[in-house]
């Protein structure tokens, strides 16, 4: 695995674990309402994921457009099927979302390439 994806996986997971472990009733609900909302269900997993991944590329949030292409590599997206998610985001975002997809693209290939 690489460095990039590596210290990434880490800190969220480090930082997760401190969050948690503080037991905010809110917190704590927030975060397994997360956790439902992306099983498996009337859609699939892999369908949710690319849907996160077009969101969080929409609202320019690089760690989750991190954690999202994590969960895409472990459902076997395909890098075709990958960059049509890319173009949509684009779209309904406008050149704004550039800049993250050049960032999405560099840890796809750490993804595909460890």
């Amino acid at each position: 695995m690489s460095q990039l994806v590596e210290e990434f996986d880490a800190y969220r997971s480090k930082m997760n674990e401190v969050i948690l472990g503080k037991q905010n009733l809110v917190i704590n609900r927030l975060f397994n309402l997360d956790t439902n909302t992306y099983a498996e269900g009337a859609l699939s997993v892999k369908t949710k994921e690319l849907l996160g991944l077009v969101a969080s590329m929409v609202l320019r949030c690089d760690d989750c457009i991190k954690y999202h292409l994590g969960k895409c590599h472990e459902q076997e997206v395909s890098t075709q099927e990958l960059y049509e998610v890319f173009a949509v985001a684009n779209i309904v975002g406008g050149t704004i979302v550039i800049p993250h997809t050049r960032r999405a693209a560099e840890y796809w290939e750490e993804l595909i390439n460890s």
